[in-house]
């Protein structure tokens, strides 16, 4: 009879709502004799009335549930706080209603999936209203919370079912408050051991939390305990971003070192690690060297291969394009002591295919990066006039010294 009584006033008086004066509906809420269920039946009231302007009496309410939560006795009554904690957050959350964030975070741990809830609806709706009110100062928290989920891969049915419902809200809250410190633990619950929707919600994040993540995705790659399929999954990550290319740069840098540095046995680790190297190859071929170590390891990236009995020739010409396309002193000094090494190899052996081929990459490289140095140019001239060379080796030669003005 008392629903009935308020939802009659509210039907009254809800178009009114921004002068509308909640005292009515604040102590019938918070009388002391009344049950959860009495709560619940004036929220619901409150809610289907479709009142605005009344996120004071949201959060004084929300205060008011807390306060008596230690009066829950039973799983209905627990249930009934719940759907109550659900509605208080939702109407915070649509409210704006800034000055109640830490009041919402009690909400989230009295309502914790990992304890006594009945449900993961109310922990969702808290945390998603936390993103909803811009609350930054709880981003620490949600990090927290969010990194202590991806910890644990629950077996049980009902409580993964539960803690999935309160990583959705966890991942809208981080979303919505676009701080680059929830990146890292979104991403480790797109690729967590979550069901395919959820992972594909933290997926589809990502991009909108920061616009340069650069920082935390060479702090995944560099981390040594992550596994090379986790390294190149976050390469992935990098491409969707919206980094500037001095970022890519030194993502690049740092996959590429990572891809010489960590060392395993593992086949289908080596084979991803030289995708590593090679996707990191070819950004650096577009984006530039962030530091000199990318020039010792493109470097490694040709011995390591051309001195292989079985070479990738893919990483070779990706390494020739990278240090041509930069075209610093240190690029081309290095392609100009390569064609060094396979002059002196020409002469003394051995060569074969693997030689020929090189040496025909290593000639049209050094054209193509406009050098003026005159050891470059002796170098071509002493090729193209020694007969040890093949009449096309030497023409190729030659057109080399043309495309640098001879």
């Amino acid at each position: 009879m008392k629903r009935i009584l308020i939802s009659i006033v509210i039907f009254f008086f809800g178009m009114t709502a921004f002068s509308q004066d909640m005292s009515y509906y604040t102590a019938e809420y918070m009388r002391v004799d009344g049950t959860f269920t009495e709560r619940l039946a004036i929220l619901e009231t409150i809610r289907d009335a479709r009142m605005t302007g009344i996120g004071e009496f949201y959060h004084e309410a929300l205060r008011f549930l807390l306060v008596r939560s230690p009066d829950i006795r039973s799983n209905s009554e627990r249930a009934e706080a719940e759907r109550s904690v659900i509605i208080l957050c939702q109407g915070l959350g649509a409210e704006r209603y800034t000055d109640a964030a830490w009041d919402i975070w009690q909400a989230s741990e009295l309502f914790d999936v990992a304890g006594n809830a009945v449900d993961g609806l109310a922990m969702q709706a808290a945390l998603t209203a936390l993103g909803q009110i811009d609350a930054k100062a709880l981003v620490p928290n949600l990090v927290q919370r969010l990194d202590e989920f991806n910890a644990v891969n629950v077996r049980s049915a009902d409580l993964r079912r539960r803690t999935q419902m309160a990583i959705v809200g966890a991942i809208s809250a981080l979303e919505a408050l676009k701080d680059i410190r929830g990146y890292r633990p979104i991403f480790y619950t797109s690729i967590g051991h979550y069901d395919p929707d959820v992972k594909r919600l933290a997926a589809a994040a990502l991009p909108n939390i920061v616009d340069d993540p650069s920082d935390v995705i060479v702090a995944i790659i560099r981390d040594p305990r992550s596994e090379p399929q986790v390294k190149m999954t976050i390469w992935n990550e990098m491409l969707r971003t919206r980094m500037p290319d001095s970022s890519k740069a030194k993502v690049a840098a740092a996959a590429l070192d990572i891809g010489w540095l960590y060392q395993t046995s593992n086949r289908n680790f080596q084979t991803l690690l030289r995708e590593l190297r090679k996707a990191a190859i070819g950004t650096i071929r577009q984006v530039g060297a962030a530091d000199d170590s990318v020039y010792t390891n493109l470097e490694r990236s040709y011995y390591n291969n051309f001195m292989n009995s079985n070479p990738d020739f893919d990483e070779i010409a990706l390494t020739l394009n990278a240090l041509t396309a930069i075209r610093t002193e240190q690029s081309i000094e290095l392609i100009h002591k390569f064609l060094r090494e396979i002059n002196s190899r020409r002469r003394s052996g051995p060569w074969g295919n693997k030689e020929r081929r090189v040496f025909e990459w290593l000639v049209s490289s050094i054209g193509a990066t406009g050098t003026q140095s005159t050891e470059v140019r002796f170098l071509l001239t002493t090729i193209q006039r020694n007969t040890i060379y093949t009449a096309q080796e030497r023409s190729m030669a030659a057109n080399a010294l043309n495309a640098l003005g001879q």
